[in-house]
């Protein structure tokens, strides 16, 4: 079953498009960690997400952007009790798709995938925001956006509270006004790396250096040509002392991206490996 949800990943990473099957995703890097357990019945709670919110709207072709919130959430919380867990916010099973089916807990990311999911399949526009420290969704609907927050059971956002969240993350500091990148939507690449990011740092946290040098493995299928990844595997291999994937890495993330405001320090780091394996 791992062959199949590793094969998918190196096919999304060959996707051009920023539009990727996000919860298939989010379950291949699951299923590479828990490669005994058949996926089918998560796919199968998948299909029932999209199914009930269907059902939710009353066959309506085209809601409000209000109704389509309200039956988003319904669904979501009302009829699955999704949440956010913030009693055991950094247990990486948070960050586990199939996991966070199973406790209907998890991160910002893990919920908002599957409230992405069940939103799309209703052929709506939906996708992860670009706000630094904490996932959110936007739904766009009739000229209008709706921005929710599935770690606190999808309650809609505006920019006051926007505004005091980015306070509460940036440490009493936050703009007078919010700037258009907030509400810009991120490509569906950046919310997979972002779900597999939370289990990297936390590993990392944890001395488990070799674990996380997997995770930016499995990163890496999804987005193969990302220099940072390339040049973070470097760094991270030289601190396993792995010399040769480190010098191969590093290679590659210089390649990729020879203009890098990292590039010296990499370049750097390149020349002592390869002088340490002499």
């Amino acid at each position: 079953m791992s062959d199949g949800a590793e094969a998918l990943l190196i096919e999304l990473g060959r996707t051009d498009g920023t539009i990727l099957p996000l919860a298939e995703g989010a379950l291949a890097f699951a299923r590479l960690e828990r490669p005994e357990v058949d996926p089918e019945g998560y796919r199968a709670h998948l299909d029932q997400l999209a199914d009930e919110l269907a059902a939710e709207l009353g066959g309506v072709s085209a809601p409000p952007l209000r109704d389509r919130v309200a039956a988003l959430v319904q669904v979501m919380v009302g009829n699955h009790g999704y949440q956010g867990d913030g009693a055991t916010y950094d247990d990486l099973a948070n960050a586990d798709l199939m996991r966070v089916i199973d406790r209907r807990r998890g991160l910002p990311v893990a919920l908002g995938i599957l409230y992405i999911h069940a939103a799309r399949a209703q052929g709506w526009r939906a996708g992860g925001l670009n706000f630094p420290g904490h996932f959110l969704i936007r739904i766009d609907a009739g000229g209008e956006q709706a921005i929710l927050d599935p770690f606190a059971g999808g309650e809609p956002r505006n920019a006051a509270q926007l505004r005091r969240l980015l306070q509460m993350l940036g440490g009493g500091e936050a703009p007078d006004e919010l700037a258009p990148e907030h509400y810009r939507m991120v490509a569906d690449r950046d919310v997979l790396l972002r779900l597999q990011n939370n289990i990297k740092l936390r590993l990392l946290q944890a001395g488990k250096s070799e674990a996380a040098f997997e995770v930016l493995r499995r990163m890496r299928l999804v987005a193969p040509r990302h220099a940072d990844l390339w040049r973070e595997t470097g760094m991270l291999a030289n601190h396993l002392g792995r010399l040769t994937a480190g010098i191969a890495a590093l290679e590659t993330a210089l390649s990729l991206d020879p203009a890098a405001e990292w590039r010296h320090e990499a370049a750097q780091l390149l020349q002592q490996l390869k002088g340490r394996l002499n």
